[in-house]
């Protein structure tokens, strides 16, 4: 078996939406091997107006939402074409995540075992390669559109209103009542997708759709369309509906369908924090047969809200997104939940089974999440018929408990495990006695560089929440050599670092000349300041002609405004902003009054002189942004030598990628 032969369709096409102020619609069609063409709908629907048919940057965004399904099939097709509006920002965006979900794929869902696989099509044999995605990507635009034209910039956005992405899962629950305590502004939308999904949050929408008006919903058929790509793969087992397994049989980019899908509300709504619930326990980087890859879900993970909150950045669309809870295990989560917010823990329907009575959502109390949910509930003294299960159904599942293991990372179960025993609630037997063992660290706040980061939580929130999680966890820790070594937090110097994804909280007001230019501020300041900033931006540029309507300094006036604007989107402490060097390499503009050059040695020279003083005053990364091409050899030297002399970091900035953009405004060529 060969990964070639899961190679089954032609091509996938993602057709350019079909836009209306409340609904887009996308076509999927499948060219199969074999010359059969079948399609489907894929639909966003909203409660209200969100979409301007005729607005370009309305078409950009819904071609973003409506391609989003279509990443989990790279592995299987020879051609993946998007139709729609897409910049080059999205472009990469979708190779990128593309290409990681195919290896994720490749390795979680082909090489490991995994039941919806036929029997002929198992056996595949590991194999590392440069590159996992099969299809060959291709965009086109039947709009028409011109997507370097677009007006960028910021969403209307406020830091201070918070969507939480709400599934009716303990998470989201516990999210939206930490920001509701916390007395923020907090919207919590739903993603209703079609299919019995549904259930599990139906409880909990309609809780809060009685109790805050910022409640909203918004409907996808994104279940059935991947239903419809699955009874379209060959290899997987035809009942694949019959099959008892808490996993998809092949996609694992989910989470983005539902955030894409909540984005309109966000612009409508100006939230500039979108909250999603995962905790710690969700991912980390592993090896399989030298293949790097995520154990877990890579889209719920801490590395997928940084994509994500750099991808709303790059698109001016103001929105950061992150988790409150990485820090926390499931079961410390499920106690500040069932101890603090008791009315919201009421609404938890953690089953994909579940069904309705008398209109309301109850769980199936057979499956590992329901006896998964008995079990910690109960090692919190809590009871399980709160939300949902009889007292058949707690017994049923304790005895389950004792045979059958639940889809924890190792340390979490055997806690569990350990917690049940102590008490008294599972039977001791060979397979609780084997699992059972207590792991102190589970009920404390961890922080490791892979997993959870105190820097992950914007500023603002670090605090607050900390106070709360402390009232219910055994302190906190940090993994230091793969050991738990407790740790106070309220100490920790990771509380002041910024967030990265945040402008300053008045960006006017911050803007402040003597917080970052070298040139403005006292010896003093600049001394207190280097304690916390080692970074250096200097503008170079040209005194030289530009034609008779613009002045000489046009290329030094050019860098040091970028360079400031640069800074002023940097989060504090920006970085330091130099006084410029004016003047450049410009021989060949001399037949021209007002020009004024010097030699390539005297503007290297001058730099280098500049740069090794920067590193004695403690510089450790200096950007030369240029504003005049013809410095670039001549500046790109000097680094070099400030490199390695000084060993400090130094690259140069020259900007001319946007050249690109700027020809197709112009009437001239080459102008």
């Amino acid at each position: 078996m060969k990964l070639s032969d899961y190679i089954v369709f032609e091509s996938l096409t993602v057709a350019a939406p079909v836009i209306e102020k409340k609904k887009i619609t996308s076509t999927y069609i499948l060219q199969k091997k074999n010359g059969e063409t079948v399609s489907n709908e894929l639909t966003y629907s909203f409660e209200e107006d969100v979409f301007n048919p005729s607005s370009d940057t309305h078409r950009n965004l819904a071609s973003m939402m409506l391609a989003q399904v279509a990443l989990n099939y790279g592995l299987f097709c020879d051609e993946i074409i998007f139709d729609g509006l897409y910049d080059d920002t999205d472009r990469k965006f979708i190779r990128d995540m593309l290409e990681n979900t195919s290896r994720e794929i490749y390795v979680n869902r082909l090489l490991k075992p995994n039941p919806f696989i036929i029997e002929s099509y198992r056996g595949l044999r590991p194999e590392k390669m440069k590159k996992y995605t099969s299809a060959g990507i291709r965009f086109q635009d039947s709009f028409g559109g011109k997507p370097s034209g677009f007006d960028w910039k910021h969403w209307d956005t406020e830091r201070e209103k918070h969507c939480i992405l709400s599934s009716g899962g303990k998470d989201s629950l516990l999210s939206y009542g930490l920001m509701d305590e916390l007395g923020k502004d907090v919207h919590p939308i739903f993603v209703n997708e079609s299919g019995r999904h549904w259930f599990t949050a139906l409880n909990a929408y309609r809780y809060f759709k009685e109790h805050d008006q910022n409640t909203a919903r918004v409907w996808c058929n994104s279940d059935r369309i991947f239903n419809w790509m699955i009874r379209n793969m060959p290899f997987i087992r035809p009942d694949f509906n019959t099959v008892r397994a808490d996993d998809y049989p092949i996609r694992l980019w989910t989470v983005a369908v539902f955030i894409f899908g909540v984005l309109p509300l966000l612009k409508k709504r100006g939230i500039g924090r979108l909250i999603i619930g995962d905790e710690f326990d969700t991912t980390r980087k592993l090896n399989y047969e030298g293949i790097t890859h995520y154990d877990g879900l890579y889209d719920q993970s801490r590395y997928f809200d940084n994509a994500l909150s750099r991808l709303f950045m790059k698109k001016g669309w103001n929105i950061s997104q992150f988790s409150l809870l990485r820090s926390l295990s499931e079961l410390l989560i499920l106690k500040i939940l069932v101890k603090r917010y008791p009315d919201l823990q009421r609404q938890q329907v953690s089953c994909h089974a579940a069904h309705e009575k008398e209109g309301r959502i109850y769980p199936c109390g057979n499956c590992e999440k329901c006896r998964r949910i008995i079990g910690m509930l109960k090692a919190l003294d809590e009871d399980p018929q709160r939300c949902g299960y009889e007292p058949a159904q707690i017994d049923k599942g304790l005895k389950k408990l004792a045979t059958a293991s639940v889809k924890q990372i190792g340390s979490d179960a055997s806690h569990l495990y350990s917690l049940l025993l102590d008490k008294g609630l599972i039977e001791e037997t060979e397979h609780t006695k084997r699992l059972a063992k207590p792991y102190p660290h589970i009920m404390m706040m961890r922080f490791d560089s892979e997993r959870s980061l105190i820097k992950d939580i914007p500023n603002d929130l670090r605090l607050p929440l900390f106070r709360i999680y402390s009232e219910y966890a055994d302190g906190a820790a940090r993994l230091v050599n793969k050991k738990w070594i407790q740790t106070d937090v309220f100490t920790d110097p990771d509380l002041s670092v910024p967030y990265p994804f945040e402008l300053g909280n008045n960006p006017e007001a911050d803007n402040v000349s003597g917080d970052y230019l070298w040139g403005e501020m006292s010896w003093p300041e600049i001394e207190e300041k280097l304690q916390k900033v080692d970074i250096a931006i200097l503008p170079c540029g040209s005194i030289e002609q530009h034609g008779p309507h613009l002045p000489v300094d046009v290329d030094a006036f050019d860098a040091a405004y970028l360079a400031r604007k640069v800074a002023e989107a940097c989060s504090k402490p920006r970085p330091f902003v130099l006084p410029q060097v004016s003047y450049g390499v410009a021989y060949h503009h001399e037949d021209f009054k007002g020009t004024v050059s010097v030699t390539n040695d005297a503007l290297s020279r001058l730099v280098y002189d500049i740069g090794m003083s920067l590193a004695r005053n403690g510089i450790k990364k200096l950007v030369i942004l240029n504003g005049h091409g013809d410095n670039t050899p001549t500046l790109n030297y000097a680094a070099q030598m400030i490199n390695r002399d000084a060993n400090i970091f130094v690259c140069v900035e020259t900007g001319e990628t946007s050249d690109e953009d700027l020809y197709k405004l112009i009437d001239t060529p080459n102008d």
